[in-house]
């Protein structure tokens, strides 16, 4: 979950894949043969090592990332650590998770006092930790920013992102594909949003809504949920009263699915097209089952990406299968759509909600 707009043009989604494909290639400097666990910062079906893999000057990062209750938020910080865990030349300096951004301050304070090598910031909210990222970086700190913005570009020396109106935009591409293999004739199409004050969850609606009108398709019902099991459950109870007939569903978040598949169970209405979003181990379980259609990846990498990123630039190297000599400002995470045709390829990355 995030709560930032990333609205990328076709040409910087290319690259976002590229890039992603590209941070995979640095590797791990383990000793030991690595295993992908659930939370791995490994592409589906592999890639190759870099000599980025190889271990260089020892490097001390510090990270700070939200509290884990969310699955997705989870993965976020479990993916950090086990990423850092790779590396024989990272010390990683881990704060512990909070939503509080005066605390959060205070452990970004920590660190710049530790004078640690680089800061892993996934911040609580973007504008209010903008002026303690700031001061990092003007005491020489690299900070990599995840997920949420801040406020001035002055805050960071890399940003990496999820793609929320992507999100939005995967989800009606596949809807439009479920239209035209079912022949499907005036269908009814139905979105349990999350969060409706938040811009991710706008800017997630708007890639949908977008994405439809390419098929001559719109949202006919929609609700709004909390990214909660209990708030999932009880807006699709209200979706399906008000709708006795939906032949395509996209819920937003999959942590909130799992309200959602428990009230699709207890009406016993699966006859729709079930599309979830986040990536969620439990939905991608549910499409191996033949319950769920697909679900719509936000990367719960970043993080992860991000430590990379981090020892990557406090040691003075540069992304290895790019031509530019330094690690990008930005980057942008795909949102792939995961189906049972590659559901097996995603699985290991899935969180469990």
């Amino acid at each position: 979950m995030s709560a930032s707009l990333s609205r990328s043009t076709k040409r910087v989604a290319v690259l976002a894949i590229t890039l992603s494909t590209a941070l995979v290639a640095a590797g791990c400097t383990s000793n030991d043969p690595v295993t992908t666990p659930a939370a791995s910062t490994q592409q589906a079906g592999g890639a190759a090592a870099s000599d980025n893999d190889a271990p260089g000057k020892k490097v001390t990062i510090g990270f700070s990332g939200p509290a884990a209750d969310h699955g997705w938020l989870a993965a976020i910080n479990s993916s950090a650590l086990a990423e850092a865990k790779k590396h024989t030349d990272v010390e990683l300096k881990a704060a512990e998770g909070t939503n509080d951004a005066s605390l959060q301050i205070s452990q970004i304070e920590t660190f710049i006092n530790d004078k640690v090598d680089a800061i892993v910031l996934l911040p609580t909210d973007g504008a209010a930790l903008t002026e303690v990222a700031t001061k990092a970086m003007n005491a020489g700190i690299p900070v990599i920013n995840v997920d949420r913005e801040f406020s001035s570009p002055f805050a960071a020396r890399a940003t990496i992102l999820g793609d929320n109106y992507g999100m939005g935009v995967s989800a009606g591409t596949y809807a439009c594909k479920v239209v035209k293999d079912k022949s499907l004739s005036n269908p009814v199409i139905a979105e349990i949003a999350g969060i409706d004050s938040l811009p991710l969850t706008q800017d997630r609606s708007k890639g949908f809504a977008d994405a439809l009108k390419a098929c001559g398709q719109t949202v006919d019902n929609r609700v709004a949920a909390e990214f909660t099991v209990e708030s999932g459950n009880r807006q699709a109870a209200n979706l399906m009263q008000a709708a006795p007939k939906i032949d395509i569903l996209w819920n937003h978040d999959d942590d909130q699915g799992v309200g959602v598949m428990a009230a699709l169970d207890q009406a016993n209405r699966h006859e729709m097209a079930f599309i979830g979003g986040a990536g969620s181990a439990n939905a991608m379980r549910w499409i191996k089952e033949g319950k769920m259609e697909a679900t719509v990846l936000y990367p719960p990498t970043q993080a992860a990406d991000g430590i990379k990123l981090a020892r990557l630039i406090a040691q003075g190297k540069g992304i290895g299968d790019l031509v530019q000599v330094e690690v990008p400002r930005r980057i942008v995470l795909n949102a792939p759509v995961v189906t049972k045709t590659n559901v097996d390829q995603y699985l290991p990355l899935g969180f469990e909600s």
